[in-house]
């Protein structure tokens, strides 16, 4: 391993303030598109927190995860925090298997952005509409909760793509190139 000069520091720190900057404008973004409009409309800032928490470590993954679920508590007028830490929990879990078990591919985001987003639905579900049993509360599920749920998913496509874009450029890189693994090795 190769020993980072000042200069080589100093960059590292602008590339990342850079690209936290631009993921929380991207996060104001999605903000303003759940406030905007009818209640149909994907929860955007879901795959917004989960895209975040895939390349990155466990602490910014809870700190992005609770605030946008604070954020998607204002939005859709929640409790305060019940969002909040659903979301920090389901980042943090992103993050530990994505580091451990799974390659940062869009495949893999779509499907297990799909189930952290179904767990996140089912849960707002529950606690707000079936638990005060409500008439008719399963046309709630069916017509409303489904449909959030699927355009949700249908997002997380276009959130990855716009997270891969800015990790693309801002992201350090940790890999080695041939020459010095030569060099290390020798």
């Amino acid at each position: 391993m190769r020993i980072k000069t000042s200069r080589e520091k100093r960059i590292s720190y602008i590339r990342s303030g850079i690209r936290w900057t631009l993921y929380y404008l991207l996060i104001l973004l999605g903000f303003c598109i759940m406030t905007a409009g009818s209640w149909l409309k994907p929860v955007i800032l879901v795959p917004i927190a989960l895209a975040i928490a895939v390349d990155n470590n466990i602490l910014g993954s809870v700190f992005t995860g609770g605030f946008c679920g604070v954020l998607i508590d204002i939005a859709c007028g929640r409790l305060f925090g019940f969002n909040a830490v659903i979301l920090a929990v389901l980042c943090v879990c992103f993050s530990l298997v994505y580091q451990l078990w799974l390659r940062s591919r869009m495949l893999n985001f779509i499907w297990t952005a799909a189930l952290a987003s179904y767990i996140q639905c089912r849960l707002d579900y529950e606690f707000y509409y079936r638990i005060w049993g409500y008439a008719d509360v399963e046309n709630i599920f069916v017509h409303t909760t489904l449909r959030v749920w699927a355009y949700t998913v249908i997002s997380a496509v276009f959130v990855w793509l716009v997270i891969r874009l800015i990790n693309r450029f801002f992201m350090q890189k940790d890999h080695v190139t041939v020459r010095e693994a030569i060099r290390a090795g020798a």
